[in-house]
């Protein structure tokens, strides 16, 4: 098969990239930010590709981040979404093409809604989260009204090696190994009061290889691993691999302006469609982020 991933040099894309290889999958590449914003280039990189399918991950994707600059966050994820969507119907019709949404897009939810399904109304509470829902409503407009196969990916939280420090796990990971080279004692936290659902990222690529294959155009699908952990905990598993002598010290300037308290989401659809199951245990996941981190250059 060939594919073509949009953000294929990103941490998901990496990852996409090799285990599409892995499958004998051959692969091009569409990663810089302009680029997914310029009609005529994403037509290009198409053209020259003629992909088989089209893995659109390329987005601003830190959640406190958007708050910043929600116009560039519309920019990216909305127009260039639909930018590859035009592109693709124009250049290869006949295409699957997934866009990978996000979980965010539900907002905050009571316990009593979970876990989350397809079926439950999304109430986006941040510029990404509302950038992704306007993606999927475009995706599903492409299928409606063009007749293009486009399959929508909803993921929950996922890691693992190769994240950027700017995200929560690998960003105190890190903060942790400096830390503990530098002889200092306390770590800035932002809020460890929420719960979420995190899936590893080698299986997150699996799922989306598979819905390529047989998700149904202009459906829905959770990737979850259906279990949710509280982000102290997380926080402290971390701190017994690096070491155990840290303390938490809570930094304003990590806190969101809103953060959603619980997200658990429930990947049956998945798995009644394509067969998956996550397959890395936690604490797999867990202990490669630590030797990611510890392998990183040191920052001082």
């Amino acid at each position: 098969m060939r594919a073509l991933i949009t953000g294929g040099n990103g941490f998901v894309g990496r990852h996409l990239r090799a285990h599409l290889e892995s499958l004998g999958d051959s692969v091009a590449i569409l990663d810089l930010p302009q680029d997914i914003t310029d009609y005529q280039a994403v037509r290009a990189a198409i053209a020259v590709a003629q992909p088989d399918a089209i893995y659109h991950l390329a987005a601003l994707s830190h959640v406190g981040s958007s708050w910043l600059n929600p116009s560039a966050v519309v920019d990216v994820n909305v127009s260039g979404t639909t930018n590859v969507l035009a592109a693709a119907r124009e250049v290869v019709p006949k295409a699957t093409v997934l866009f990978v949404s996000s979980a965010e897009v539900y907002g905050p939810r009571s316990p009593e809604e979970m876990p989350l399904r397809e079926s439950i109304e999304p109430r986006p509470a941040s510029p990404y989260a509302a950038s992704k829902l306007a993606g999927e409503v475009f995706a599903q407009q492409a299928v409606r009204g063009f007749g293009q196969r486009v399959v929508i990916a909803r993921p929950c939280n996922h890691v693992g090696p190769g994240q950027s420090p700017s995200f929560f796990i690998p960003g105190i990971a890190s903060r942790m190994v400096e830390a503990t080279r530098s002889g200092a004692t306390d770590i800035a936290v932002g809020n460890l009061t929420s719960r979420r659902d995190f899936t590893d990222v080698r299986d997150v690529v699996r799922a989306y290889r598979l819905l390529v294959e047989r998700g149904v155009a202009g459906e829905v699908y959770v990737v979850a691993s259906g279990r949710d952990v509280l982000m102290y905990d997380v926080a402290d598993e971390l701190r017994q691999l690096v070491n155990p002598q840290l303390r938490f010290v809570e930094d304003s300037a990590l806190l969101r302006p809103v953060d959603v308290p619980l997200l658990r989401g429930d990947a049956s659809k998945l798995e009644a469609a394509t067969g998956w199951r996550p397959e890395i245990s936690w604490s797999e996941t867990l202990a490669d982020i630590v030797t990611d981190a510890t392998n990183a250059p040191a920052t001082h």
